[in-house]
């Protein structure tokens, strides 16, 4: 009865691992998967950023015209987005600051393009988009208040 007991305590167990063809096979399935993803996921990061420009520039716009209300008319060109943040020395019926914060660059880190009178509206207000270029086309377009 002892012998037995010795016996199986010396009993090695072997422990079966993954194949080489087992793992190509997990990686192959992987990287269809991926692909497959991949371009979908970018491709809604890319709509994304155009409709966070365009929230933007409706608050932005909502600002401006809350400035004009106050002050009479828009800011110039030359005084910007920034007269909704900082009184312009000569305004003396400004009640601001029209914005919370700053005013925050487009979702591909570029300034608003701000111009009063505008050419296709009172005042434009735009993104140039991702190539930060005037024109262009799909996530490279501009994003506008008009």
């Amino acid at each position: 009865m002892i012998h037995w007991q010795l016996q199986s305590q010396k009993r090695v167990q072997f422990v079966r691992g993954f194949t080489l063809l087992e793992l190509l096979v997990v990686m192959v399935i992987i990287g269809l998967l991926a692909a497959y993803v991949g371009p979908k996921y970018f491709s809604q990061v890319g709509k994304s950023e155009i409709k966070m420009a365009q929230a933007q520039i409706d608050a932005l716009e909502k600002a401006l015209h809350q400035y004009r209300l106050d002050v009479g008319s828009y800011p110039s060109s030359e005084q910007g987005l920034a007269a909704l943040m900082t009184s312009p020395g000569n305004e003396p019926r400004w009640q601001g600051p029209y914005l919370s914060k700053t005013p925050p660059a487009d979702p591909w880190r570029n300034p608003y393009v701000y111009q009063y009178p505008g050419e296709n509206s009172e005042f434009d207000l735009l993104s140039l988009g991702r190539d930060g270029q005037p024109g262009g086309e799909g996530d490279a377009a501009d994003i506008t208040n008009w």
